[in-house]
């Protein structure tokens, strides 16, 4: 039942992206990861919930090998025809990023802007067991999500304290900044790789 549910959220969103109604896809790297790009050594980066590929591309453009994940196959063509434009080599894989198994670390960088709110439970552990496999020692995770809030008669976004269970103690949250998307709460969360 569940993966029948999965798959039909999966088949709105790949429907969405056909009709180019996509209110998340903003082709803008927001400010946070632009201030993490101007201090940061580039190294390895893995994109997680790419969609079409700013995020990634920007990394790139900043020296860094990337490798983006998103579940629907359209964004992914759409994010490798936006690096091919741009001259750019990326890896871009069509995959789900409760299971990571298929790549291999170690990344000096994980970059997470509403991916990871949208999954539940089982998912979001599996998510987070990907994460810490693949992330090296000391290297930087970024993630943005919604605060708890009611989405289309569910609850969708993750608490600080959701945050800290999921990947405690093996990363440690450096940094919170709250603050406001669609008129409710957000929030960007710094964690570095213990």
């Amino acid at each position: 039942m569940i993966d029948e549910i999965l798959n039909l959220q999966r088949w709105l969103f790949e429907w969405r992206y056909w009709r180019g109604r996509t209110p998340w896809d903003t082709n803008v790297t927001p400010p946070e990861v632009m201030e993490f790009l101007a201090d940061a050594e580039p190294g390895r980066a893995l994109d997680l919930g790419c969609g079409t590929g700013t995020n990634a591309i920007t990394l790139a453009r900043h020296g860094w090998q990337v490798t983006g994940v998103d579940f629907s196959p359209r964004a992914i063509r759409a994010a490798q025809s936006k690096a091919s434009q741009a001259g750019l080599e990326i890896d871009f894989r069509v995959g789900d990023v409760s299971d990571l198994s298929e790549l291999c670390g170690p990344y000096d960088y994980a970059l997470d802007i509403g991916c990871l709110q949208t999954l539940s439970g089982p998912a979001q552990e599996g998510y987070a067991a990907g994460v810490v496999r693949l992330v090296r020692p000391a290297g930087q995770y970024m993630l943005y999500a919604w605060l708890p809030r009611s989405w289309r008669g569910k609850t969708r976004g993750l608490s600080p304290e959701q945050v800290s269970e999921l990947f405690e103690p093996r990363f440690q949250v450096t940094r919170t900044e709250m603050g406001k998307d669609q008129g409710a709460g957000a929030a960007w969360y710094w964690l570095v790789r213990a």
